[in-house]
């Protein structure tokens, strides 16, 4: 069923090729501003598509099986393209900033699964506030990455390095503080979900 909701959801989906197109060229700062512009538009439709749903009762099983597939899409497509371009590199540890991301995509992956095994067996795993919290902090910790690409352009294996200061790098790192917290809260959600779904396995 074409609900609004649901239209917006699936505009979520196509719009990924082109935020990946965006973010393609790394010293692209025009790109970049424009894939910021395209990012925000993404993560607004998130929350209104579920807004409008609840809102107007009209929340289908298309809208519940699509929803989370545009978030991860959209997530996987961001953190790969970032890590290929360079952008998950900084300071102390080099392109090893590139571990939080994995640890995000593996999780995506494995609470998917999760789900899929515990929804066949009808047992429910309701969304905790510090799954709410990991969301916050990985759209924050993204949005800020591709902005700083906007801003400064690629990062610098340091943020002493010649090319850039402390002061002029802020917004990469706080991409990169956000992405290590939202791994953190991943490790923590991840393991209940996994918790829960060993309770019903034999």
């Amino acid at each position: 069923m074409l609900t609004l909701p649901n239209i917006l959801t699936l505009s979520r989906i196509l719009a990924v090729p082109l935020l990946a197109f965006l973010l393609w060229w790394p010293d692209w700062h025009f790109g970049y501003a424009l894939g910021f512009v395209v990012y925000c538009i993404i993560a607004f439709t998130d929350y209104l598509d579920g807004y409008l749903a609840r809102a107007q009762g009209t929340v289908s099983k298309l809208g519940i099986f699509l929803d989370p597939i545009a978030d991860k899409i959209m997530v996987a497509a961001v953190i790969l393209v970032l890590a290929a371009q360079g952008y998950m590199r900084g300071p102390y540890v080099g392109d090893l900033h590139v571990i939080a991301g994995l640890i995000i995509l593996i999780r995506e992956i494995a609470v998917s699964g999760l789900r899929e095994f515990l929804g066949g067996i009808q047992v429910s795993v309701p969304v905790s506030k510090l799954a709410k919290w990991k969301t916050t902090f990985q759209l924050i910790s993204l949005g800020a990455l591709i902005l700083g690409g906007a801003v400064n352009g690629p990062p610098c294996h340091s943020v002493y390095d010649v090319c850039g200061t402390l002061t002029n790098n802020w917004i990469h790192l706080t991409g990169l503080t956000c992405l290590w917290a939202a791994a953190v809260l991943t490790l923590i959600t991840g393991w209940d979900y996994l918790r829960v779904g060993l309770k019903h396995m034999d």
